[in-house]
């Protein structure tokens, strides 16, 4: 049974003839678009509100882990110390890494903005975090280390308690040398 070419267009553009007349008909449906516009999108606000948690968790335990990793553990250490072994390379570390800390904080508490719950518990910690913006060049040249540190950990604690406070538990991760670097 052999078909004809004719047969075969007939084929193919039957379903397109009625797809098309389908199409037109729901398009010049009238007021059914007021419906189609009420349903959120992946880029609506109700979409960000629902991952707000996901991503501030994600930035703040960056912050932390980068904090821990670079500034609180070398300090216990002692690499911070003057005639410390490696003392200004730990200095360098310690600043990069504050200025990973510093903007993945700003950008949980952009995060934070997308949940009212979490909003609420984080709002009281922008001034701390705001205050971190010129200690990273303090550790880089080494100047008062001690209470530079003391701030980084301070408001990372804070951080993690609020967010666990909001139902966000912030974890630890430390960056690779690779972000470290990027900031």
């Amino acid at each position: 049974m052999s078909l004809s070419a004719a047969a075969v267009r007939r084929s193919f553009v039957a379903p397109v003839l009625c797809g098309t007349l389908l199409a037109g008909t729901t398009a010049c449906g009238g007021d059914d678009t007021a419906d189609a516009s009420s349903t959120p999108s992946g880029t609506s606000s109700a979409q960000k509100q629902k991952f707000a948690k996901t991503r501030f968790v994600a930035n703040a335990g960056i912050a932390a882990g980068a904090t821990y990793q670079w500034i609180v553990k070398p300090f216990r250490a002692g690499k911070f110390k003057k005639g410390a072994d490696g003392r200004k390379f730990a200095l360098i570390k310690a600043g990069l890494a504050g200025t990973l800390a510093y903007n993945r904080l700003k950008a949980a508490t952009k995060n934070a903005k997308g949940d009212p719950t979490l909003a609420k518990a984080v709002a009281p910690l922008t001034a701390g975090i705001d205050a971190l913006k010129d200690l990273p060049s303090k550790l880089r040249k080494g100047e008062s280390t001690d209470s530079v540190v003391n701030s980084f950990d301070d408001v990372i604690k804070s951080v993690k308690d609020a967010g666990k406070g909001a139902g966000a538990e912030v974890k630890d991760r430390v960056p690779s040398a690779g972000e470290l670097a990027k900031g």
